[in-house]
């Protein structure tokens, strides 16, 4: 809808046949570009938070004011296209600094700064598992508590449908240590206690749904404690150091 409502905007100033949106947020190469017509670029931007901002900002509205920085990420792998497998699927964030804070009198606000970092296919999958972790801590601890929510949340996170998306990224990435003959680098290492952040979250979430739930979805319930049974099981070896790392077990 905004981008119609953008295109039709400049239409009617420069004609349509003038106007150029580009939808991607790849870089643009202005020696492909008609230097006759107006090009409009149009991406999904969102708040950006250093490390030590993201502890403090901590409710819905310390996250969405007084903001100056956003991103955006673009997914690419070695070969040039946009989608690979896990091991060769790369991500560029792209910082935007703007010259005021969000919201603003004005809807616009000139990018007085970009910044871009390239995440390696490891931390595109830290990112990835940091993100459903944190989701799952967010629908737990809900107030008041929202069924429907919490439930769409873990099934994303171990529904049957689905479960083999964070097993295989531990698979492709920690497989390496399952012998215990390999000490894990800085980066599997962190993901390997994400892992573990993120199997005590879903065992969180698990009791927390089978305290809201009523009898008509205890056959659900059974289900899902059997996924993250199974997903804990395959998941031990591959993150298991010492005799300290130890998984919650499932919901009873």
């Amino acid at each position: 809808m905004k981008v119609n409502k953008c295109n039709n905007f400049y239409a009617e100033r420069f004609g349509s046949e003038n106007v150029v949106i580009i939808k991607d947020s790849n870089v643009v190469d202005l020696s492909n570009l008609d230097y006759e017509k107006a090009y409009i670029q149009i991406t999904y931007v969102e708040p950006y938070f250093e490390s030590y901002e993201s502890r403090h900002r901590i409710t819905y509205f310390e996250r969405n004011f007084n903001i100056k920085k956003f991103f955006y990420a673009t997914p690419f792998t070695p070969n040039g296209r946009a989608h690979g497998e896990l091991y060769e699927q790369y991500k560029r964030k792209t910082i935007l600094t703007t010259a005021n804070h969000f919201p603003y009198v004005k809807t616009r606000i000139q990018v007085v700064h970009r910044k871009q970092i390239v995440l390696t296919p490891i931390e595109v999958a830290i990112e990835d598992i940091e993100k459903k972790t944190m989701e799952l801590a967010h629908a737990t601890q809900q107030e008041p508590p929202d069924p429907k929510i919490l439930q769409m949340v873990l099934q994303g996170c171990i529904g049957t449908t689905v479960n083999q998306g964070p097993m295989e990224i531990a698979v492709v990435f920690l497989s390496d240590l399952s012998d215990h003959q390999k000490s894990p680098t800085k980066f599997q290492n962190k993901l390997r206690l994400c892992f573990k952040d993120f199997s005590k979250k879903c065992f969180d979430a698990l009791r927390k749904n089978k305290n809201l739930i009523g009898q008509d979805q205890r056959d659900y319930q059974r289900e899902l404690e059997r996924n993250h049974q199974k997903f804990t099981g395959q998941l031990l070896p591959l993150i298991t150091i010492n005799n300290f790392d130890k998984l919650p077990k499932t919901a009873k």
